[in-house]
């Protein structure tokens, strides 16, 4: 399978101008006319369990069929089919792929199709990947003390259960900040820390506003935004966090009335710790 190249043919914003899906790689990779391949932004790596479905539907809904598309960041495209439906969002609202970063129209997508049991939420996945997710320990059960005829004899207490075990140390922290704040608009800065033992070459921070807040400048990382879910990727200078290192980025945005912190962050896909 050939890498995802961006490459410099490919409009910015190209929604008037159709293309032909040419070939599906997964359910969020495809190949369109021109030769690009590109990643349909918000969506979430296909569960195991749902991979050959997931590809099934991508093929039946985008193969051969014209679609319009513009880009967020290189290799990263927003897709929409003929009739203007956002196949993200389709996906999504079928149970075929989970998003990434749920906020707005796509959380309540996904709260609807688990709600319904539909895709990927139903049997045998049950909203899970069974590639990333492991089952509790089984519980242990006691065994039955054996009892002496001996009158005063006290039956042993029977063992504790197993202990579950610790959960992973995520290999990321992030610290959001607000530096300063006006009618209308403020300035943010996020300082990304690596907390694993190994060098992060190439990273996405993703996160979503829930007051309406909008980027409008970045620094040290280039920006795109889709309602409330917001990217920020590496520019060729701040690519590498070594371990124990960090990459501090700063933004411009513009808001309403309240101007609350983000609830969480991932880096490539991984939940961070705060702080």
């Amino acid at each position: 399978m050939r890498s995802v190249v961006p490459t410099p043919t490919l409009v910015t914003d190209a929604r008037q101008m159709p293309v032909i899906v040419r070939e599906v790689i997964d359910a969020r990779t495809v190949e369109l006319d021109g030769g690009d391949r590109v990643r349909i932004s918000l969506l979430a790596a296909p569960a195991e369990c749902w991979a050959a479905a997931a590809v099934a539907f991508a093929r039946k809904t985008l193969l051969g069929r014209p679609v319009r598309v513009s880009s967020l960041i290189p290799g990263e495209v927003n897709l929409w089919l003929e009739d203007g439906t956002d196949y993200a969002l389709l996906a999504v609202r079928e149970g075929v792929l989970r998003a990434q970063g749920a906020a707005g129209a796509f959380a309540d997508a996904e709260v609807a199709a688990a709600r319904e049991n539909r895709g990927l939420w139903g049997s045998p996945c049950e909203g899970l990947d069974v590639t990333t997710t492991t089952p509790p320990p089984k519980r242990v059960q006691p065994t039955k003390p054996v009892v002496t005829t001996t009158p005063s004899a006290v039956a042993p207490p029977p063992p504790p259960p197993p202990s579950s075990p610790p959960a992973p140390v995520p290999p990321c922290a992030v610290t959001y900040r607000v530096s300063g704040q006006w009618p209308g608009g403020f300035q943010g800065g996020i300082r990304i820390r690596n907390t694993g033992p190994a060098a992060i070459n190439g990273w996405t921070l993703r996160w979503s506003f829930a007051d309406g807040q909008t980027v409008t400048n970045m620094w040290n990382a280039t920006s795109s935004q889709r309602g409330a879910a917001v990217s920020a990727t590496n520019v060729f200078y701040t690519a590498t966090i070594a371990p124990g290192g960090e990459v501090e980025i700063g933004f411009l945005g513009s808001l309403r009335d309240r101007n609350a912190a983000p609830a969480s962050f991932t880096l490539n896909g991984t939940v961070c710790a705060k702080g």
